[in-house]
Order: structure tokens, then C-alpha cells, then sequence
């Protein structure tokens, strides 16, 4: 299985991104997933905009991101939360993969997960995403929303500390291979 995986952040050092790279090496060893993980930053583009995409046509960047889906078996997303919505780097790359086709996830088996150092564990933008999924081609299996997350994942060793969370994941990532 080649499972897809990036944070919904350009933030290089986004929480979000470390708990994608856990969910996935979780993956890989138990499941022997061959994982992707992208960084947005890679793939930074002018901001949408009509005039843009009848001047210049799509970029590609756009065009490599959407290849990429398409080559994937599932994809894992951990969404940043930026002011209770998505981040501005994952819009403006999701909004240009949009043109392209609509059905940006082309019907991809997807695990939904969102991170904060509140409380709230970004359930505002997972909220967004998984509601939307439907009008974009992503099945959406599982999602997970961990609060609190210098509380309950350890960054140097690189997982999540609080049990019930980690057995979440679990579960959410074997939606996967179901």
C-alpha cells in the first residue's frame, strides 16, 4: 500500500506534521505501507486567482500535487488550524489542484487528523475538512483530533504519550487496510 502523507501547514516545525510522521510510521510497521510524506513548502505557488489561471494556466506544483494523490493508494492529512480554519498554504495548493479537477482526492481511502497545543485539538478545520470531503472525492475512514499536544506526545521520541489517544490512532489507521 502507498500511503500519501502531509501536513496541511507550511510550518516547518508544525505539530502537525510530527503527528502525520507518527501515524505513519505506525504504518509502515504495521502494515508495511511504502509512506510519502510531502511538505507544502515544496509546493508554494502565487495565490489563486482567475485572472492568474487564464494568464498563466494551472502551475506545476499543482499539477505534481494532484499527481501525487493519484499515485497513492490513502492518504493521511494532519490539518493545522490557523484562526478556526485551514491553513493558508493548504488552501491556496488545494484551491489550485481544485482546477484541475474537482475531485482533488480521487475517491482516496483518507485518515483525517488535527493537532493544537490547546484544548480545542483543532476540531474547527477537521470539522471543515471532513465535511467537505464528500463534494472533493475523499473517503474519508477515520479522524482524530488530539488535544493538547505537548501534553500528550513526546517529541523527542517522536509518538503520542497519552494511551487512549495512541489506541485511537490505531484504530483510525487501520481503517486503512481494512
Amino acid at each position: 500500500m502507498k500511503v500519501l502523507a502531509f501536513a496541511a501547514s507550511n510550518h516547518k516545525a508544525s505539530i502537525n506534521k510530527q503527528l502525520v510522521t507518527h501515524a505513519t510510521d505506525l504504518l509502515a510497521a504495521n502494515a508495511s505501507a511504502e509512506v510519502e510524506i510531502l511538505d507544502l513548502n515544496d509546493f508554494e505557488m502565487p495565490i489563486y486567482s482567475i485572472d492568474r489561471e487564464v494568464a498563466d494556466g494551472i502551475p506545476e506544483p499543482a499539477k505534481a500535487f494532484f499527481s501525487k494523490i493519484g499515485e497513492a493508494d490513502a492518504v493521511v492529512i494532519g490539518f493545522g488550524e490557523y484562526n478556526g480554519n485551514y491553513s493558508v498554504a493548504y488552501k491556496n495548493v488545494f484551491d489550485w489542484a481544485s482546477r484541475i479537477d474537482q475531485k482533488v482526492y480521487q475517491n482516496k481511502p483518507a485518515v483525517l487528523l488535527a493537532t493544537s497545543p490547546g484544548p480545542g485539538g483543532a476540531q474547527s478545520v477537521l470539522g471543515i475538512a471532513a465535511g467537505s470531503a464528500p463534494y472533493f472525492a475523499m473517503d474519508v475512514k477515520a479522524q482524530l483530533s488530539v488535544p493538547n499536544f505537548g501534553d500528550n506526545f513526546d517529541a523527542e521520541k517522536g509518538e503520542l504519550t497519552n494511551a487512549d489517544l495512541a489506541a485511537q490512532l490505531k484504530d483510525a489507521l487501520a481503517t486503512l487496510t481494512a
